[in-house]
């Protein structure tokens, strides 16, 4: 039986944009880290050698710069881009480094988007009732649109009409980053969902006018928090 909170998970009906987070609300945790994660941290040392005048020159000098190293090597580099892989920390350097590995990883049939089972068909029913539908994550862009083009069982890229990242919107758990994209997708605040398992992040969204619901499943690491209301499925939720 539902909680009243699950029972009252439900937005009003203004609601006319849907925003997504990915780990651990879309997609298991687990897919994002051992997939993702694994593939990148398997493929960095050699990357950054082969590209150090191309593709991995940016980030080679970006994360010198970050971790105030600016005689490492590509192998250094390596191990502290890492390091922050293995700490969740949200660098650009190795947020660039890790779209451009892990695009050859979806294209190679290596890596696939990997989603909770009620999250596609929610995804489809609220695209067809006419909902636009976006995504924010932390991880780049074109990780996020791999994810979702790559997706196992077939592309989801037609239902979404866009991604943020880290880089084009702002960090997710501050309110401007929020307000960010609601001007750059041309829609009011109030008429935004935001779905998250995270409480900062339904923090962040509320405060920049949006509607919020977490999304707290079985493993997942967040705990729910007072005052959001949450959902364990997609299914709980009317926008």
């Amino acid at each position: 039986m539902k909680s009243r909170e699950q029972q009252e998970a439900q937005p009003t009906g203004r609601v006319s944009t849907v925003v997504v987070d990915i780990e651990g609300t879309t997609s298991p945790t687990s897919s994002v880290r051992e997939d993702l994660y694994g593939y990148t941290r398997a493929r960095l040392p050699q990357w950054l050698s082969e590209n150090a005048d191309g593709a991995a020159a940016s980030v080679l000098a970006e994360t010198r710069e970050l971790a105030d190293r600016p005689e490492a090597d590509p192998a250094a580099v390596a191990e502290i881009l890492r390091g922050w892989l293995d700490s969740d920390v949200k660098a650009e350097p190795l947020k660039t480094a890790q779209g451009v590995i892990c695009a050859e990883g979806f294209r190679s049939g290596a890596l696939h988007g990997e989603f909770f089972p009620d999250v596609v068909p929610a995804l489809t029913r609220w695209h067809d009732a006419g909902l636009r539908l976006y995504v924010y994550s932390s991880g780049s862009v074109r990780n996020q649109r791999d994810w979702f083009e790559f997706a196992r069982g077939g592309s989801l890229s037609p239902l979404v009409s866009g991604y943020f990242d880290l880089s084009s919107a702002g960090p997710k758990r501050e309110a401007t980053s929020y307000d960010k994209i609601s001007g750059a997708i041309g829609v009011a605040p109030e008429r935004i969902l935001f779905l998250s398992d995270h409480p900062d992040e339904l923090d962040a969204a509320v405060a920049a006018g949006w509607s919020a619901v977490g999304v707290h499943r079985a493993g997942e690491p967040n705990p729910a928090r007072a005052p959001h209301r949450w959902v364990e499925t997609f299914a709980e939720v009317r926008p």
